[in-house]
């Protein structure tokens, strides 16, 4: 046993915010209700599959589990610039490991900026629990084939990570551009005492919402987690009946109203 002893630590200090990561609020909320006013298109992400789809700057993407609870994983790229795609622990430490209205999703070095806010959430109010755990997830990463060989001695075939490769086939992406993700919907947390990285299932109900803002060109994958609400143990098999699929409304805010979000950005 070792003798050692530590002097008491200094009080804790939080990561500088930039500038940047800061938002008009009311003018985003008004952003948020013009452009579900103006859907342009429904689109919907298949159960246990992925999808991808192009979003000009200042349009809304409202990601709703219209079926039952269900964990999206998500990837952000900058559609003409696929260098620049979302950065999920430059956002962890700008904002923290569970994201919720008004924050920003940043990417990727050497650009470092906000490729996305989010503009409205159904469950911005569920805090931290009893466990630490929150939700809208940037601490862990996406189920794939390879953890899920170590964990089980197979190579999973349904997972997110391959649903996003096959999502972003047809803008001639690969396996290697597939990033670390924004988990939406998803209920995790760091154990206090093991510091363990804990999952829990999912609190949404058929009709919650996330909501973003394009603050440029996107091109947007997102995976219906094969996992469900990833209550279940990861490695253990879920039911396909567990599994639900995510709607995705685009939508278009009001010309007068992009443009005077366009002059705030400047």
């Amino acid at each position: 046993m070792s003798d050692r002893t530590f002097a008491p630590r200094s009080a804790k200090r939080c990561y500088v915010r930039p500038k940047d990561a800061d938002v008009d609020r009311e003018l985003y909320e008004r952003l948020s209700l013009s452009g579900w006013n103006n859907v342009l298109k429904k689109l919907t992400v298949p159960a246990r599959g992925g999808l991808a789809w192009e979003l000009k700057a200042g349009q809304t993407c409202r990601i709703v589990t219209a079926y039952g609870p269900q964990v999206g994983d998500l990837n952000i790229w900058n559609l003409h610039d696929f260098r620049e795609r979302f950065y999920s622990g430059k956002t962890r430490a700008i904002h923290r490991g569970h994201l919720t209205t008004s924050d920003r999703l940043w990417s990727s070095f050497p650009y470092l900026r906000p490729l996305a806010t989010i503009t409205q959430d159904s469950l911005h109010q569920y805090g931290v629990d009893e466990d630490g755990c929150g939700l809208h997830d940037v601490i862990g990463t996406r189920c794939d084939p390879y953890t899920h060989k170590l964990m089980t001695g197979q190579m999973g075939k349904i997972t997110c990570h391959n649903n996003l490769i096959k999502a972003v086939k047809p803008w001639n992406l690969h396996e290697s551009d597939i990033h670390d993700v924004f988990n939406v919907f998803m209920c995790t947390g760091i154990d206090k005492h093991t510091h363990d990285y804990v999952i829990k299932g999912s609190p949404a109900q058929k009709g919650d919402y996330i909501e973003l803002l394009a603050e440029t060109d996107l091109l947007v994958a997102l995976s219906a987690c094969p996992q469900g609400d990833c209550s279940s143990p990861c490695g253990q098999p879920v039911p396909e009946s567990s599994c639900f699929p995510l709607d995705v409304y685009v939508g278009q805010p009001d010309q007068d109203l992009s443009q005077e979000w366009i002059r705030s950005k400047f």
